[in-house]
């Protein structure tokens, strides 16, 4: 198998009618340029999980369900948990996978809830999804009812991940690509729904994302953006020293007021806040799917309120905008 056969098979034109033409050597760039050796044993691991067809699915619920325990015997369940937990670290979900619980360190289904019932319905809308790690939320999309899900995430191991997923899933309208924004098309003008969450404080030029970001929005489209925020007024952006809360490349964190301002002058109309929620422990953990160190050890022990570097704790906000 080449190393665009999957995706050239996650493309089905059926689905995603030109993309494959658009995006398929670019995958195939990044997937030669020796940035990750781990790939060809993550994509071997894949291609070797068995085969069991899932009794039934379910995307709308919180957990991510394909199949049931009685779909396979226990030794075939057993080799699927193994094979996933090779996997690790699971960042998002959670998934249950004939009757595997996989744990992950996001109860990103808590970051599902506080956006879902405000954002325009998805229904047979395009829908785009910008960082999103291996696709928990493009599940939710599709269970929310979108015609097609893309989503792009550069990381080898997130797109590994999807990919065993999806082996369970079976054949649906949903892709993740192991392309980053700057890999994606300029101007495509393509999506009704653009989602980019936890991803604009990564951005050296927060300004340049929000123009990439409109750039794939059809007009009159909705961008969905889910960033870190500090509490201020207008004008008031924090530039961590360092690290933030342990993350190296954390570039700006503005205060609400001023990404409002910053959405208008990137050219979106009726910019709004609809949410602002501190990240707790019960979010964000270590767990036994993702062993690593994770919140807890990120926050000042004596004053959880700030990060171990001195600033403030994460708080997470969501913000919608119309393209123009």
């Amino acid at each position: 198998m080449s190393d665009r056969e999957p995706f050239a098979e996650l493309l089905a034109p059926r689905f995603f009618p030109g993309w494959a033409e658009l995006l398929l050597p670019r995958i195939e760039a990044r997937l030669q340029d020796g940035s990750h050796g781990d790939w060809p044993r993550w994509r071997a691991l894949v291609q070797n999980l068995p085969d069991v067809a899932p009794s039934a699915v379910d995307f709308a619920a919180d957990t991510v369900s394909l199949g049931r325990d009685g779909d396979c015997d226990r030794i075939a369940r057993q080799a699927i948990e193994a094979a996933l937990r090779r996997l690790h670290p699971w960042r998002k979900g959670p998934y249950d996978i004939h009757g595997i619980f996989i744990d992950t360190e996001w109860r990103s289904d808590l970051k599902w809830r506080r956006l879902e019932g405000a954002i325009a319905p998805l229904a047979g809308r395009r829908v785009l999804d910008v960082g999103c790690g291996n696709g928990y939320h493009a599940w939710r999309m599709l269970g929310a009812g979108a015609k097609s899900v893309i989503g792009i995430d550069p990381t080898l191991l997130s797109v590994a991940q999807f990919l065993a997923v999806r082996h369970f899933a079976g054949d649906w309208p949903v892709a993740v690509l192991p392309l980053g924004i700057e890999d994606f098309p300029a101007e495509t003008r393509a999506f009704d729904t653009v989602f980019s969450m936890g991803v604009l404080y990564h951005r050296r030029s927060p300004f340049d994302h929000l123009a990439e970001l409109k750039g794939c929005l059809r007009p009159g489209g909705e961008l969905v953006l889910e960033t870190l925020v500090v509490e201020g007024e207008a004008g008031q952006v924090l530039v961590p020293e360092g690290r933030y809360a342990q993350m190296r490349n954390v570039w700006f964190v503005p205060s609400p007021p001023t990404l409002l301002s910053w959405l208008a002058r990137a050219g979106f109309r009726q910019a709004r806040l609809i949410d602002v929620s501190p990240t707790t422990i019960q979010e964000q953990r270590s767990t036994g799917w993702m062993r690593f160190q994770s919140l807890a050890d990120f926050l000042d022990p004596d004053d959880p309120s700030r990060t171990v570097e001195g600033h403030p704790a994460p708080r997470r906000a969501i913000f919608l905008a119309e393209a123009l």
